[in-house]
């Protein structure tokens, strides 16, 4: 007969395993498990097999590997796993572009019923309709307020009711009326908390990010960026357009309100002098956009009569001429 393996020699074989991981990975996503089943977690496993691997295992014998892998190798940024490993939690080894790995974790959900003291994690609303339960199971709608009618012999729930709120415990009368209509309100399955990528964790948010997201962040940080500048008057490249043009202005400014001048200031002078050439140029900048338009209308015109022409050059000519 085969011996058992002990404790110590599956305590061995776990760290070295563990070690070996972190050895050849450089990503990692750290997953809570909770209401996860082993069947569940067979399939993630197998969905995820080839540039992916998920470790299970108890925080302490976790936290203690990590902890003497990064003293023996010299890694310190192994540590910043070490606060991650609380709860019911695991670690996905990947190779493969953490955003794919991500949702294809998402993807093996599991429907589950309410359990009486479950902790809710969404909210529950019961819709409205035929509950297909006789007129003898009303005392569960009364007990809970929803308002009900007997329409053909069955119980019908008149408006939609919010039966358990986020946060909430489940209790033992909503528990029996969601079984009773067959509504499995929740689903479970590994929910990514944290993701480690090369010494750096970050929120699973990140992986979301798109390409316009990160244009849109950089220009906001520049907006703001140019803004500190300009209110303290410090020069940066950013602000540097916008303080030359507000000299420019003060400039000119001075320019209008005195003697002095220069090539720029003239025009602005000599039309504050005369207002009424304010309208000559709206007027010309008018002209020329109407003009604009006008010309390739009148090009299709020309185009139009084209064809006009040569069919009355034909119109003198008879079939048997």
């Amino acid at each position: 007969m085969v011996g058992r393996t002990s404790k110590a020699d599956k305590k061995i074989a776990y760290d070295r395993k563990l070690c070996d991981l972190l050895d050849e990975y450089t990503q990692i996503l750290i997953v809570v498990a909770d209401n996860v089943g082993s069947k569940q977690l067979q399939d993630i496993r197998k969905g995820l097999r080839g540039d992916s691997v998920v470790l299970m295992g108890k925080n302490t014998m976790m936290k203690r590997t990590v902890r003497v892998h990064a003293d023996k190798t010299g890694n310190k940024a192994f540590l910043s796993l070490i606060p991650l490993l609380v709860g019911n939690v695991g670690l996905i080894f990947t190779k493969g572009d953490l955003k794919e790995v991500s949702e294809e974790v998402a993807k093996y959900k599991v429907g589950a019923p309410a359990r009486v003291g479950l902790v809710a994690p969404i909210d529950v609303v019961v819709p409205p309709g035929n509950t297909g339960l006789d007129p003898s199971q009303t005392s569960f709608f009364q007990v809970l307020n929803i308002p009900t009618k007997i329409n053909k012999g069955t119980v019908e729930i008149i408006t939609p009711v919010e039966l358990i709120r986020k946060g909430e415990k489940v209790g033992s009368s909503e528990a029996a009326l969601l079984a009773k209509l067959g509504i499995r309100p929740f689903s479970y399955g590994l929910v990514v908390l944290s993701v480690y990528d090369n010494g750096s964790v970050f929120s699973p948010e990140v992986l979301n990010l798109t390409e316009d997201d990160l244009i849109e962040k950089f220009a906001a940080g520049v907006s703001m960026a140019t803004a500190l500048s300009l209110a303290i008057s410090y020069p940066t490249l950013a602000a540097a357009p916008h303080m030359f043009i507000n000299a420019y202005k003060n400039v000119l400014a001075i320019a209008v309100a005195t003697d002095y001048s220069f090539p720029q200031a003239d025009k602005v002078k000599e039309y504050l002098a005369d207002p009424s050439k304010f309208a000559v140029a709206v007027t010309a900048v008018a002209a020329a956009d109407v003009g604009g338009d006008a010309a390739p209308a009148a090009k299709e015109e020309e185009k139009k009569e084209e064809p006009a022409e040569e069919s009355d050059d034909d119109m003198g000519f008879g079939l048997f001429d």
